[in-house]
């Protein structure tokens, strides 16, 4: 069966230390304007399905609610050695230290799945298996910022019980793109029309021309040069859809934490994603192909 992995991305720079830091990409989605509101992410979880996470990285260990590991090794072991999912993670839920970085939910809760091995690749089971462990954990979110060329049924089914059951399912859409709308470049589970496929821009708000292009494209974020957690408690500035992905599971963790507050009751997967709609604003003269419905803006 033939290999997940994630995208091919770039680490701009590793950092040993940092000032408090909110990014560049989640100020300009205007983040801030949700935390005022009191919305902040709070008892929201989202399961990260990645090469696992550095769950003692200071800007990560109070957010982290559990963790399973799918690849060789214990269970509970999902030990980043890569750092890809330690930089996912913080994206989504850095918690605001005083020396550290703020994701766009830093109250949001994480579920760590180890999918992906050491070298960034794992197998479509262990990546069905994930999907199918978040959802048994009742999960909100899923974020998979990885993929493959094969479509395997299997994978399809196991995303469509996750959004049957209410769970968002946000996929980076992939980094082959040559910068044409003319040209697809298709990756799954990206392209199964039931997830959230996300493409990147940079902070000119122009589309990354790493950034996959298809007919399934829903949204773009932030993905180039972004600051967050890295593993031994460090922080990077990476580029790729798998940057631009966190950023949209995390406003999607915003939106349904008032949708709870607003409405008394847990949203349906498309009414969360109507709720993100609103909050979208179109790239002028950029294809759909590209950016989908546009980029992420509270």
């Amino acid at each position: 069966m033939e290999l997940m992995s994630i995208a091919p991305y770039t680490v701009n720079e590793v950092y040993e230390t940092i000032n408090f830091c909110v990014p560049k990409g989640i100020m300009q989605m205007n983040c801030e304007e949700m935390w005022k509101q009191g919305y902040t992410g709070k008892n929201i979880v989202i399961a990260v399905l990645d090469t696992g996470c550095d769950i003692n990285h200071p800007c990560l260990k109070d957010r982290i609610i559990g963790v399973k590991n799918f690849t060789k090794g214990k269970s509970d072991d999902v030990h980043d050695s890569h750092g890809h999912g330690t930089h996912v993670s913080g994206i989504i839920a850095g918690n605001r230290i005083e020396e550290g970085v703020t994701g766009v939910a830093p109250e949001s809760k994480l579920l760590i799945v180890k999918v992906l091995g050491d070298n960034g690749d794992g197998s479509i089971t262990n990546v069905i298996d994930g999907i199918n462990y978040a959802v048994s954990q009742k999960v909100d979110i899923i974020n998979i910022s990885l993929g493959g060329k094969q479509n395997a049924p299997l994978l399809k089914k196991a995303i469509q019980n996750a959004v049957t059951q209410g769970i968002s399912v946000v996929v980076a859409s992939g980094n082959n793109g040559d910068g044409s709308a003319l040209t697809n470049e298709i990756m799954y589970p990206a392209y199964y029309q039931e997830v959230i496929e996300v493409g990147a821009i940079n902070f000119a708000d122009s589309m990354a021309k790493f950034s996959n292009s298809n007919s399934e494209l829903d949204v773009c974020c932030y993905g180039v040069e972004i600051t967050s957690t890295y593993p031994k408690n460090t922080y990077a500035r990476c580029s790729g859809t798998s940057q631009a992905t966190p950023h949209v599971s995390g406003a999607l963790a915003l939106l349904k934490q008032k949708f709870v507050t607003e409405n008394n009751r847990q949203p349906t997967e498309d009414e969360l994603y109507k709720s993100l709609l609103k909050h979208l604003s179109p790239i002028p003269n950029v294809s759909e192909n590209l950016q989908g419905n546009g980029r992420v803006k509270f």
